[in-house]
């Protein structure tokens, strides 16, 4: 959100009861040996739209290697959203090929896939790897494996990921997709002529070939080997499963009156490992500089600067900007991103969408501008929330984040950091499902899912609940609105742990007109807060409403017609725990000035995390 407060995640599913379709695509895959089939399910109808799922069974008595489904739409009906499958589209034409972690199938496994859709209709004419979904007829007489790639090189490399690049491969019908092995390991499995693999070790030597498939199942051979070393990880700030990532908001120096010399005095620079700065604008499909005084311009004298030092007033650079500089220098190890969008901003990342290319050159440019190229370590997109809806509603399609973060990748390359804040709706057919996150998880370091801010007073009645469970738990306003379901479901995309982190408010949601002390009670509005109703800071929420009570991980407070919920060190020492199980990147927070002027929310990440 770009402006005083939090930030609010409002996306609730649109429909409360969903009909279940028992029509089917095909029959149930066929009995007899020796056929690969498919079955697809329409299991949800809310009129407007459905929800659909495909199983596919390797019935023959060999490892399947790979597999692609088509068919077609009637004109009217279109599949938005897939997930545990990538999705290619012609027309009405539909192809939907395995994601890298399914593609594999023994004799007599199965292995599936999800999406959501719009308007009435059904498909028709499906194939499973060329032959007819049911098992009848076969791949016809295509045989002829296509050719091995050629030119398979590394294009960049972290410390925990290789990314590489092949020449298209040829066949006598068409590719429709590659494998990419590990030694004899698959990793990907793309439908374009790049990857990125990740979860490796730093330091590490790897060896990458790849084959081409076409639709009726042929493999190609290996391409020739390229071989492959990962950067040093080391065991500093930013590396392994313990960043401590935390957001600096522009605005903050004004009314909050929060500099970057309190990072410095609270203790808490010590324990981060990444500041993001909040934020960059997105406007006219490029990225701008959100306040220019605050970022560039403001002027400190000695006792508000990070190192004693008062800015002159033919300086280059002073404002934010400087200030962090000068906190870099005091703290070496510790990164700093640039992050774009916000709830406010993020109405410009629809036209930035449609040429992804001119959007990454701009924001190359900004971030890496001379005057401060040194300050930035990468930068974050925080787009709330492609093919979605935020505070306005985006139609870019489920591929946009995709395009986008990709050509960030290719221009701001491997060394920088490319980051991405995301929904946390894992409600069936919620914003998780309207964006294709699992194909554009290759282009970044990690995913931020905004944990947090899943129930407020926006719902002026109520029920109260907290805005940041770590769990459910009975009687949640909403199925999939909680931590614990958000990690689950972005995993099950596959979206390996290591490119996770848990997000934590360091502020409370409250209501006012409350007589319950137990979540669930009713309510007549939003409890007044300092910069924003039903918002509060948790130095402020500690000593004014002390908790009462927890649930689902998080601390909740009754005092007098008032209900909050927030963190403390305690669930947040619990809710650490749960990421370091979970074997997450870490954890990140909105934002630092909620926290007390000692850092104890961030003392207790920090320590939670070891």
């Amino acid at each position: 959100m770009s402006g005083p407060g939090g930030r609010r995640a409002m996306a609730l599913a649109g429909a409360t009861s969903l009909a279940v379709a028992t029509a089917l695509l095909t029959a149930p895959p066929a009995s007899s040996a020796g056929t690969v089939t498919a079955t697809c399910t329409k299991t949800q109808d809310w009129g407007t739209g459905f929800g659909g799922t495909c199983t596919i069974t390797n019935g023959t008595d060999a490892s399947l290697n790979g597999w692609t489904i088509e068919a077609d739409m009637p004109s009217g009906t279109a599949v938005t959203s897939v997930w545990d499958a990538t999705k290619s589209v012609s027309g009405d034409h539909y192809t939907f090929t395995n994601a890298g972690w399914n593609g594999t199938l023994a004799a007599g496994a199965t292995a599936g896939f999800g999406f959501n859709g719009t308007g009435p209709g059904w498909f028709t004419g499906c194939t499973v790897n060329g032959a007819a979904c049911d098992g009848s007829g076969g791949p016809g007489d295509d045989s002829e494996a296509p050719a091995a790639p050629s030119g398979l090189r590394s294009t960049g490399a972290t410390a925990t990921s290789v990314s590489l690049a092949w020449n298209a491969s040829t066949d006598n019908v068409g590719v429709t997709g590659y494998d990419v092995y590990r030694g004899a390991t698959k990793a990907a499995s793309v439908t374009g002529t790049t990857a990125t693999v990740g979860g490796l070790s730093a330091g590490t030597g790897y060896s990458f070939t790849v084959k081409a498939r076409d639709a009726a199942g042929n493999s190609s051979p290996a391409s020739a080997p390229v071989s492959v070393t990962t950067d040093e990880g080391g065991g500093g700030p930013g590396n392994g499963g313990g960043k401590v990532i935390g957001y600096f908001a522009e605005w903050g120096v004004y009314q909050r009156n929060y500099h970057v010399k309190n990072i410095e005095t609270s203790g808490s620079a010590d324990k981060l490992t990444h500041i993001n700065y909040a934020f960059g604008n997105v406007q006219g499909g490029k990225c701008t500089i959100g306040d220019a005084y605050a970022a560039t311009d403001k002027a400190y004298t000695a006792d508000q600067s990070v190192d004693g030092v008062a800015d002159t007033w033919d300086q280059p650079l002073r404002g934010n900007f400087n200030q962090l500089r000068k906190l870099k220098k005091l703290h070496p190890d510790l990164k700093v991103i640039w992050s774009f969008g916000g709830w406010t901003w993020s109405g410009g990342f629809g036209q930035a969408a449609q040429n992804p290319a001119a959007f990454a050159e701009s924001c190359y440019n900004l971030v890496e501008d001379p005057r401060w190229a040194d300050v930035f370590d990468g930068i974050d997109i925080d787009w709330e929330y492609p093919n979605a809806c935020g505070l306005t509603c985006d139609t870019s399609g489920p591929e946009a984040l995709e395009n986008l973060l990709s050509a960030l990748r290719s221009k701001f390359g491997s060394n920088n950091l490319v980051t991405a804040a995301i929904t946390a709706d894992a409600s069936p057919g919620g914003k998780m499902d309207a964006t294709d996150y699992a194909g554009a998880a290759q282009y970044v370091d990690w995913y931020m899912p905004m944990t947090y801010d899943y129930f407020g007073a926006w719902a002026a009645q109520g029920p109260t609940a907290p805005h940041s469970p770590l769990t459910s738990y009975p009687g949640i306003p909403q199925q999939g609105f909680n931590s614990a379901d958000t990690i689950a479901k972005l995993k099950s995309k596959g979206i390996p742990s290591s490119k996770l982190l848990l997000g934590i408010g360091f502020y409370g949601r409250g209501w006012t007109g409350v007589t319950e002390s137990e979540p669930g009670g009713t309510a007549t509005g939003a409890a007044p807060g300092t910069y924003e109703a039903g918002i509060e800071d948790y130095k402020v929420l500690k000593g004014r409403c002390p908790a009462t009570g927890t649930v689902a991980g998080t601390a909740y407070a009754k005092c007098g017609s008032q209900w909050w919920s927030y963190d403390t060190p305690s669930t947040i020492g619990g809710k650490m725990a749960y990421a370091q199980d979970e074997g997450l990147a870490g954890a990140f927070f909105w934002e630092l000035s909620g926290d007390t002027s000692n850092g104890e929310l961030i003392a207790a990440i920090k320590n939670g995390l070891g």
